[in-house]
C-alpha cells in the first residue's frame, strides 16, 4: 500500500512538472540560470587537469625568461598548486560578498554584475600567453573563483527562490546537474582532438565565458525571484506575476501565503549578518548539519578526483593516451546520476539519498585504496580501479550533490539565507583551497593510502545524516526550521522520544 502512494505521489510530481515547464518559461529559466551559474563552477574544477602539464611548462619557460635560470621540480609543482588554489581564494572572497550583494543588487542584478567580472577574468587569462606571465593566470583563476561562488551561490538561492513547495527538491537540484554539465564540459573541451593541446591551453580556460555571456543577454528577460519580491520588497503584484511568468498562468495563492507565513514570521528581522547568525542558537543545529555535510563532501575525495583525475588515472597504471578518454566518462556519470537524482529526490526524500550516498561512497573509497596498492599484481587490477571510481561518482551524484542545493535552501528562512550561503561558502571554498594545495603532495607521498581518509571522512557523514538530520520533503521552511529545534543529541538515538519524528 505504501509503495502504491509513493508510485502515486512520483507520478504526481511529474505530471506536475511537466504541466508547469510545457506552460511557463521556467525550462528555458533553469538553463539560462545554470549556464552563467553552478556550470561556470563545475567547468572549472576539472578543465586544469587536461592542460596541467602544458601549464607547468609555460610556468617553467616563463620562470627560465623572467629570472635566467630553471625553476627547480619543487617549485613548479608549488606554482601549480598556487594555480589550481588560487581558483579557491577567490571563491573564498566571492563567498564572504553574498550577503552584501544580496541585499544591494537582488538576485538578478548580482547574476548580470557577475557575467561581467567573468568577462574581465577570460580577458587577462587569454593574454597571459602572449604576455609569457604566468602571474595573469593566477590573477585569472582567482577572479574565476570569485564570479563562481557568487553565480554558484545565487543561481541556488534564484532557483530556490522561484521555485513552488512540491517542485523546490527538483528544480533547485538542477544546479548540482549544471555542476556535473559544467564538469563533463571542462573534460570533453580539454581533450587533445579538440582545446587540449599545448598552443591553445589559454582558448581552453576561457571557453566558459561564452555561456556567461548568454546569461549576459537573455536574463533581463525573465523576472526576479518571487519569494525576494514579495518577502523583501514587499511587492506581492510583481511576485503573482513572476510566477505566472515562469510558471503559467494559474491560482499561486497557496504558494504566496507560505511566503507571507514566513514573512510575518520573520517580521521586524532584517537580514542576518554572519556573525549573528553563528550567534543565533535557534539555527545551531542547521549550521551544524552544513558544516558535516560541506565539510564532508568537500574532503570525500571526490573534489581530488575531478580536480586531479589525470594524475589518480596515471597512479593507476591507465595508458596515457586512454586516461582523457576514461575522465569524460566519469563526467558523463555524474551528469546521469544528477538527472536521476532529480526524479528520485521528491519521492525517496533527502535524508535516504544522503546517508546511503555517503555510506556507499565511504566503502568504494576503502576498496580503491586496495586495488591502487594492488595494480602491479594483475592487468585487469588498473581497470577495476577505474570501475570503482565510476561507481564513487555514481553514487555522489545520485545522493550527496543532488541532495546539498535543496538541503542548503530549506534548512534557513530567508532573513538567515544569505548569511548562511556566506557561511558554506566560506566552508567550501576554504576546505577547497586547503584541498588544492596539499593534494599534489599528498599524493605523492601516501600514493594509494589516503584514500582511506576519504572513507573515514565519507562514514562519519552518513552515520550524522542516519542519526539527526530531518527529512525536509513536502514541508514548508517554517516546519523545516521547527523540526530542527526537536533535535537534542542524544535524543534521536533513543526509542519512543519524540525527537524520533525528526528524521522520519
Amino acid at each position: 500500500m505504501l509503495n502504491k502512494r509513493n508510485c502515486l505521489d512520483k507520478r504526481d510530481i511529474m505530471e506536475t512538472l511537466l504541466r508547469k515547464l510545457t506552460h511557463g518559461n521556467a525550462l528555458v529559466f533553469i538553463i539560462i540560470l545554470g549556464i552563467g551559474g553552478c556550470f561556470q563552477n563545475g567547468f572549472h574544477i576539472t578543465v586544469t587537469s587536461s592542460p596541467s602539464i602544458y601549464i607547468q611548462s609555460f610556468v617553467n619557460s616563463s620562470w627560465i625568461v623572467r629570472f635566467h635560470e630553471t625553476p627547480s621540480e619543487q617549485t613548479v609543482k608549488l606554482i601549480w598548486s598556487a594555480v589550481v588554489s588560487s581558483y579557491a581564494l577567490g571563491g573564498l572572497l566571492g563567498s564572504m560578498s553574498v550577503r552584501c550583494i544580496a541585499g544591494r543588487f537582488g538576485r538578478k542584478g548580482a547574476m548580470m554584475g557577475n557575467n561581467g567580472m567573468n568577462i574581465v577574468a577570460a580577458v587577462i587569462m587569454f593574454t597571459s600567453r602572449m604576455a609569457n606571465s604566468f602571474e595573469m593566470i593566477l590573477i585569472a583563476r582567482f577572479l574565476y573563483g570569485f564570479c563562481a561562488a557568487i553565480g554558484g551561490a545565487f543561481h541556488t538561492i534564484y532557483l530556490g527562490e522561484c521555485s513552488p513547495k512540491k517542485l523546490r527538491g527538483m528544480v533547485t537540484l538542477t544546479s548540482a546537474t549544471f555542476i556535473s554539465i559544467g564538469k563533463l564540459s571542462g573534460q570533453f573541451f580539454g581533450l587533445r582532438e579538440v582545446l587540449g593541446h599545448e598552443d591553445s591551453w589559454n582558448i581552453l580556460l576561457c571557453v566558459s565565458t561564452c555561456f556567461s555571456m548568454v546569461q549576459m543577454i537573455a536574463l533581463p528577460f525573465f523576472p526576479e525571484a518571487p519569494r525576494y519580491s514579495l518577502i523583501e520588497k514587499h511587492d506581492a503584484e510583481e511576485c503573482h506575476k513572476a510566477l505566472q511568468s515562469l510558471w503559467g498562468k494559474g491560482d499561486y495563492t497557496s504558494e504566496m501565503q507560505d511566503m507571507l507565513l514566513e514573512q510575518t514570521a520573520i517580521k521586524g528581522e532584517t537580514s542576518k549578518t554572519l556573525l549573528e547568525l553563528l550567534r543565533d542558537t535557534s539555527v545551531q543545529w542547521q549550521l551544524v548539519t552544513m558544516v558535516m555535510v560541506y565539510s564532508c563532501i568537500q574532503f570525500s575525495g571526490v573534489t581530488a578526483i575531478s580536480v586531479f583525475s589525470f594524475d589518480i588515472f596515471k597512479e593507476a597504471g591507465i595508458p596515457l593516451d586512454k586516461i582523457r578518454l576514461v575522465t569524460l566518462g566519469v563526467g558523463m556519470s555524474e551528469v546521469l546520476m544528477s538527472i536521476t537524482c532529480g526524479l528520485m529526490i521528491e519521492s525517496v526524500g533527502r535524508r535516504a539519498l544522503l546517508w546511503g550516498g555517503f555510506g556507499a561512497m565511504s566503502a568504494i573509497m576503502i576498496l580503491i585504496t586496495v586495488t591502487l596498492h594492488l595494480k602491479d599484481y594483475s592487468f585487469w587490477i588498473p581497470y577495476s580501479t577505474v570501475g570503482l571510481i565510476f561507481l564513487f561518482v555514481i553514487f555522489y551524484g545520485g545522493g550527496p550533490a543532488g541532495v546539498l542545493p535543496s538541503l542548503t535552501h530549506e534548512v534557513f528562512t530567508q532573513s538567515y539565507r544569505p548569511a548562511a550561503f556566506v557561511f558554506t561558502g566560506i566552508l567550501r571554498w576554504f576546505e577547497f583551497a586547503i584541498l588544492g594545495l596539499v593534494f599534489p603532495f599528498l599524493i605523492a607521498s601516501l600514493k594509494s593510502f589516503n584514500f582511506l581518509l576519504f572513507a573515514c571522512i565519507c562514514l562519519l557523514a552518513s552515520l550524522y545524516v542516519f542519526f539527526y538530520l530531518p527529512e525536509t520533503k513536502g514541508k514548508t521552511l517554517l516546519e523545516i526550521s521547527e523540526e530542527f529545534r526537536n533535535i537534542t543529541l542524544c535524543g534521536n538515538c533513543l526509542s519512543g522520544d519524540k525527537t524520533m519524528e525528526t528524521r522520519l
